[in-house]
């Protein structure tokens, strides 16, 4: 079955039906040559922007000079009422002085231990899971909204803490574009940014309730009967270089954004890769297979092999965040074009992972690429969803992990099978999501598996 795809504007349109169309969904807004550009110029009456599909632009942005090319404002614009001045909006000193305290919390032996409540959260979604013909994308946003939870604040989805956040989030994730007006059009900084209805809104309850958590945890750790999960470690962990730590609202900062990473981006991956597995039968029953005889040990992992592929395809073809913006900050040229400080440099992790020029069969679901020489050629060129060097997902481990984990057990436990006449359409609100959801049809295994 054909992988779904956004459709395709016309090469040409005038700027403000650009926008128009940008506004409603960055992927079809795009003109099929991208998927086979190496960059692409576009001009706004304020400013200008190069899509970078060329890998040694991609290299040169993310890997040999980043400081180079800090991440833009105007990305800034639209989540700063969310993720105030999270690690995943501030660049410089900020930036570095947060890495170095949120890094030990993911490194070393920090993924094992939090390998139990990964199981726990996952044999809950198999709990959840209905029959008949069901809204994958929602459950997979409720299955990765546990693990989440579990992991930084050992709650479970169910406590009425972390449901309401989980709501807020549904509500904030439906409202919000990737960018708003303000990313395209310098405004004073009095001036209203221009948020749908109910956005800002969403933002302020569940800063309110992440707030709440926070200083629960804080006055916990004071007490010495704190959880020793991802936020202790993180609040409880100085900056080697400052000796600070985070205070309550710095960590609220923190928390917004691990919760959009680790829920919506998760929730995106392992929606489409059910639908994927369901339009590939043949692959999905030998995934159950796999995962038979899988326990609940750290180890399992290292033997999901096929489990992983598919995973890593389902990131190729969907990747959860479409693309990333950083800014010029000197002259610079590309390709032999001159760009002046300020323009913005986009690398489009969606584009690179069905690049003409990079991969063979680019729009063909292929698990099996990844046991291939060719690919490491094309991963290293063209596969993006955790971004490259200094600033690369701090998570990229924890996120793989889920994945494949929540994967294993729910093919493990049922059939996913298409439904006629409802293939979904991807489009990119916060994350890459579809139009109108993945409906699937669910029916639980027998004891064949």
């Amino acid at each position: 079955m054909r992988v779904p795809k956004p459709p395709v504007r016309p090469d040409r349109v005038s700027w403000w039906r650009y926008l128009r169309l940008f506004r409603a969904d960055i992927l079809s807004a795009q003109p099929a040559r991208l998927y086979r550009a190496w960059m692409a110029e576009f001009r706004t009456p304020f400013f200008r922007s190069y899509m970078c599909n060329d890998p040694a632009l991609v290299r040169l942005v993310l890997q040999e000079r980043p400081d180079d090319f800090p991440k833009s404002d105007r990305v800034r614009e639209g989540l700063a009422p969310l993720l105030g001045r999270s690690v995943f909006v501030t660049n410089g000193e900020e930036w570095k002085r947060q890495r170095r305290i949120i890094d030990p919390a993911f490194e070393g032996g920090r993924l094992r231990d939090t390998f139990p409540a990964m199981w726990a959260a996952g044999e809950a979604a198999v709990a959840r899971m209905g029959e008949g013909v069901v809204e994958v994308e929602e459950f997979a946003s409720h299955a990765a909204a546990d693990v989440i939870f579990r992991t930084l604040f050992s709650l479970p989805i169910e406590d009425r803490d972390a449901t309401a956040v989980f709501q807020a989030f549904r509500a904030y994730q439906r409202t919000q574009p990737i960018l708003n007006l303000a990313a395209f059009i310098p405004l004073p900084r009095w001036l209203p940014r221009g948020f749908r209805r109910g956005t800002r809104a969403a933002a302020a309850d569940i800063r309110r309730l992440i707030t709440a958590m926070t200083a629960r945890r804080a006055a916990e750790i004071a007490a010495g009967r704190a959880p020793d999960d991802l936020a202790t470690k993180i609040m409880v962990t100085a900056d080697p270089v400052t000796g600070e730590r985070f205070g309550t609202e710095e960590m609220v900062d923190q928390v917004a954004i691990f919760f959009l990473a680790g829920h919506e981006t998760s929730a995106s991956a392992l929606g489409w890769a059910l639908w994927l597995l369901a339009a590939h039968p043949e692959v999905q029953e030998a995934v159950a297979a796999e995962a038979a005889g899988m326990e609940a040990t750290f180890s399992a992992l290292s033997r999901l092999k096929l489990t992983r592929d598919v995973f890593r395809e389902t990131l190729r073809l969907f990747p959860p965040v479409p693309m990333m913006v950083r800014e010029t900050t000197c002259p610079e040229v590309f390709r032999g074009r001159e760009v002046t400080p300020g323009a913005q440099v986009v690398l489009s992790s969606w584009h690179l992972g069905r690049h003409e020029r990079i991969w063979s069969q680019p729009d063909d679901f292929d698990p099996g690429r990844w046991g291939r020489d060719e690919t490491k050629a094309a991963a290293r060129d063209g596969w993006l969803p955790f971004s490259s060097g200094p600033r690369v997902c701090t998570g990229a481990g924890f996120a793989m992990a889920e994945g494949v984990l929540l994967l294993a057990l729910l093919v493990r436990a049922f059939r996913f099978e298409v439904v006629e006449g409802r293939v979904p359409v991807p489009v990119a609100h916060l994350t890459v999501r579809a139009k109108d959801g993945i409906w699937l049809r669910v029916s639980r295994r027998g004891d064949e598996i």
